[in-house]
């Protein structure tokens, strides 16, 4: 059996996350005094007590979730001598859960991918002024028919003038993100409820992350990573712009500067690690939302989330 390590993207911070696994394992607390180092923030106490509110904020949910999935990868190496490199076939992370996948890959170190992920966050915050932009959940539908909502809505019927709509997440078994201008959002939210889609929702999320409207942060990440150390990673990652796997940090370094505009195409990158050869899935980090989507695109594929203590220990046994 083939195994592939993913990490999971924004949404998934909680209050209290990674506070049990630093009390458990000098390792973890280690690791989060990293990145509180790098970001001379005590990033770590807003993960273990909050506010939730201040959590949540991009440019600290970021750096947070890539602290804490690589705070489970190194309990994993220190306490079950686990080996990444001769262990793991891929790995691959949901949007800022592919810097996460090439920490643990070694392509960063954790100071540089923090830092990156704090610039990430502030930059994409900054790119559109708040209230102009909106994300929605298409609920049901597949990434071809929302691509038909989004071509649909883009276009103001009153003024026939084009705003920005696009997919920014197919995360497969019927979900589809969209993201741009919030008129545009709340027109393809009102064209899938007329087309049959089971559920459209608005997003409450602060930016309208992966479309057009983001490439004044995808400007500020290609100065950032131009002068970062990217190394050849351990595992090849499989990424989200490409669906499939990257090794050379030139072409790392660009697919980081697009991936920032472009859809995440997951459900595209697990069928590639399904394709091949993976047939097991470890979701390290905060919560098990990549887990509940692995049911969907890979139903015969074994799944597990692997963020607690009791979670690392019954990983485990399992090796």
């Amino acid at each position: 059996m083939a195994l592939a390590f993913v990490f999971p993207g924004q949404g998934s911070q909680a209050t209290g996350m990674g506070r049990d696994l630093a009390a458990a394992f000098p390792i973890a607390r280690e690791t989060f005094q990293e990145a509180d180092e790098a970001l001379k923030q005590k990033l770590s106490r807003l993960m273990f007590e909050g506010p939730p509110e201040e959590l949540t904020l991009t440019a600290n949910a970021q750096p947070a979730l890539m602290a804490h999935s690589v705070a489970v990868l190194r309990v994993l190496e220190r306490e079950g001598g686990f080996d990444l490199a001769s262990r793991v076939a891929l790995v691959a992370g949901h949007s800022l859960g592919e810097y996460s996948a090439l920490t643990a890959a070694r392509a960063f170190s954790l100071p540089t991918a923090a830092r990156l992920l704090r610039l990430r966050g502030e930059a994409m915050q900054r790119a559109t002024p708040p209230g102009t932009g909106a994300m929605a959940a298409l609920l049901g539908a597949e990434a071809e028919q929302a691509l038909a909502i989004c071509a649909e809505a883009a276009t103001d019927p009153e003024t026939g003038e084009r705003e920005v709509v696009e997919v920014a997440n197919d995360n497969g078994g019927g979900q589809v993100v969209v993201s741009g201008a919030k008129a545009a959002v709340e027109r393809a939210v009102e064209a899938a409820k007329a087309a049959g889609v089971k559920r459209a929702m608005l997003l409450p999320v602060s930016a309208p992350f992966h479309c057009a409207l983001m490439s004044p942060a995808a400007d500020a990440m290609a100065e950032a990573l131009e002068d970062a150390g990217i190394a050849r990673p351990v595992v090849p990652v499989v990424a989200n712009v490409s669906a499939d796997k990257a090794t050379d940090p030139a072409e790392i370094r660009g697919l980081l500067v697009k991936q920032v505009t472009a859809t995440v195409r997951w459900r595209e990158c697990v069928a590639a690690m399904v394709a091949m050869g993976c047939d097991r899935f470890a979701e390290l980090g905060a919560g098990k939302v990549l887990t509940g989507l692995m049911k969907r695109n890979a139903p015969d594929a074994q799944a597990a989330a692997v963020g607690t203590p009791a979670d690392v220990e019954a990983f485990l046994k399992t090796l």
